[in-house]
């Protein structure tokens, strides 16, 4: 998939191909509204493409790097959050929160890249499960029958994998590649109850199949009240960039109404636990929990 992922929306938009996006997005105004953003997208894309880093290894400039990067997103986020916008695409159009996968995209690739050109990194179909089925016994001894499950994320950094499950003495089997997050975020423009049960059922699917995984949820502002304990999710972190609770789209145009900007703060304390993680000797082996006593 294409890293860009809020440009192809955009693109999608410029040329509906569905009677029904011809009806949304054909209109005068509409095509008038796409050019805008499409000129304000290639300037927040260009400036973030000639930004470099940061990188695997720490540097004192890093912070800078990452302070300037949510300065753009900012900037992007109060042009395409205009009332006009906001109210010609709904939520539904995923207008929004493609901007906000993207600027993932935009904060680690030069860390992923300092890894290997190979490195997977943005929207993904991942792993999910994987079984076997063959017709009858016959059938079995001659091609395994496997059956790959996947699941889309917003956002991962891992490894595409190439596989051929093969029956012994036959010389084809069935070929399947996958992509394996090492990493997987998700990106709400709000997060709220439901949506939290949901990312929860996600991360625990994720790290049953790869216990290694760091599954990350990351909001704009936050619908959730004192109620929700926490501690019963399967995630390992939720950050919330504005440090907001979440208001109706309307009551933010009302006059008055502050809305927080994307802290910059919050997205390196992001970064950091990203890259420390990729860093890090993940381990787990039974051996290494015995020569320190502790086994988890």
């Amino acid at each position: 998939m294409s890293a860009f992922v809020h440009g192809d929306n955009i693109f999608k938009k410029e040329h509906p191909q569905t009677p029904k996006d011809v009806r949304k997005y054909g209109r005068e105004l509409s095509k008038q509204y796409l050019r805008e953003i499409r000129a304000k997208y290639e300037e927040w894309k260009a400036a973030n493409l000639a930004l470099i880093g940061p990188t695997k290894e720490f540097l004192p400039a890093d912070q800078e790097v990452v302070n300037q990067r949510v300065a753009l997103f900012n900037s992007y986020k109060d042009f395409i959050d205009q009332q006009k916008y906001a109210e010609h695409f709904d939520s539904r159009s995923n207008l929004h929160s493609t901007a906000l996968e993207e600027f993932m995209y935009y904060l680690f690739k030069d860390l992923t890249a300092d890894y290997s050109a190979d490195a997977l990194i943005g929207k993904s179909r991942a792993f999910k499960d994987l079984s076997f089925k063959s017709d009858n016994y016959s059938s079995m001894l001659t091609s395994p029958g496997a059956l790959l499950e996947v699941k889309d994320y917003d956002f991962v950094i891992g490894a595409t994998i190439n596989a051929e499950f093969k029956c012994r003495g036959m010389e084809t089997g069935d070929v399947h590649s996958f992509d394996m997050p090492a990493v997987a975020i998700e990106c709400k423009t709000y997060l709220d109850k439901t949506m939290l049960e949901s990312c929860s059922t996600t991360g625990e699917q994720l790290k049953k199949n790869n216990p290694n995984a760091l599954y990350i949820v990351v909001a704009e502002r936050l619908k959730l009240s004192e109620a929700v304990n926490l501690k019963n999710c399967k995630i390992d972190q939720i950050y919330v960039l504005r440090k907001q609770k979440n208001t109706d789209r309307e009551d933010r145009f009302i006059e008055g109404y502050v809305a927080n900007p994307i802290y910059a703060d919050v997205v390196w304390h992001l970064f950091n636990m990203v890259r420390e993680y990729l860093s890090t000797d993940w381990g787990g082996k039974i051996a290494d929990g015995l020569r320190r006593g502790y086994l988890i």
